[in-house]
């Protein structure tokens, strides 16, 4: 199993159609928030099950807050994370994620990439398609893989 993690395109998809034609096929993808009224187009250039979580710039948007969802062994925490005060790091999130049994979770909103293997969660932050916050600024993503055995493999990708 293949799937695309992204979050923050605040509305510009530009990018986010360069990632789906180089990481295609995917079997999911999943957006972290910040999407800005793009969630239908979104869904149409995807063309695989798409979940979508509201981020602090999604005013009007009927998405959810978080989402709890169940990937392969794992149980997974979808949110942006600006309730979990993420610009200062990835404690707080960490011990929520653990404290409700999730091994991994999976925000946004800095726009900086995390990939952290802590002793009881996994945390990831696949940074910003539009607008990176990271050192060199480069738009970035998450690929997770689930292999034959079910074991999750996460890599950092950058569009240059």
């Amino acid at each position: 199993m293949k799937i695309l993690i992204i979050s923050d395109t605040h509305g510009r998809h530009y990018n986010l159609k360069q990632v789906l034609k180089r990481a295609a096929p995917i079997d999911l993808l999943l957006h972290l928030g910040d999407v800005e009224g793009g969630e239908e187009e979104i869904l149409q250039m995807a063309q695989c099950p798409t979940e979508m979580v509201a981020g602090n710039n999604d005013f009007f948007s009927g998405l959810e807050r978080e989402k709890e969802l169940q990937i392969g062994k794992y149980q997974v925490l979808l949110t942006h994370g600006h309730y979990y005060y993420v610009s200062t790091g990835i404690r707080e999130i960490q011990r929520e994620a653990k404290g409700r049994g999730f091994d991994i979770v999976m925000f946004g909103h800095t726009h900086r990439p995390v990939i952290d293997y802590g002793k009881d969660v996994i945390v990831l932050n696949p940074g910003s398609l539009s607008f990176p916050r990271q050192e060199g600024r480069k738009p970035s993503y998450i690929i997770m893989e689930l292999d034959e055995r079910g074991e999750a493999y996460f890599s950092l990708e950058y569009l240059e």
